[in-house]
């Protein structure tokens, strides 16, 4: 799980994610459009997604495609996230109870 929050913690690779969810199944020339990153930067970061295990790449044809695999960001909401949620949504819950017997 190291590795997915490096992966995570750079803004070039969140964006670089981010289009991947908008439009997924882009080349390397597809993600470089607009970027203000040179493809050798682009690439690098791709490298370090797939390692994380955030991005899979599969070749058809000539082109190499690239694929958001969000089982690790869910991993991470289910572990670091959820349990947090947790203690939050019972306290509204008892709130929500109390102002309803009060209101009966």
């Amino acid at each position: 799980m190291d590795e997915v929050f490096k992966a995570l913690a750079d803004a070039s690779r969140r964006a670089l994610l981010d289009r991947l969810h908008a439009r997924n199944g882009q080349t390397l020339g597809e993600l470089c459009e607009g970027l203000d990153m040179s493809r050798q930067a682009v690439t690098k970061h791709l490298a370090i997604l797939e390692a994380a295990n955030l991005v899979a790449t599969i070749r058809h044809g000539r082109e190499k495609l690239h694929y958001l695999n969000p089982a690790p960001i869910h991993q991470i909401g289910e572990r670091w996230i959820r349990k947090f949620e947790r203690g939050r949504l019972d306290a509204l819950g008892d709130l929500k109870r109390r102002l309803e017997k009060r209101d009966a």
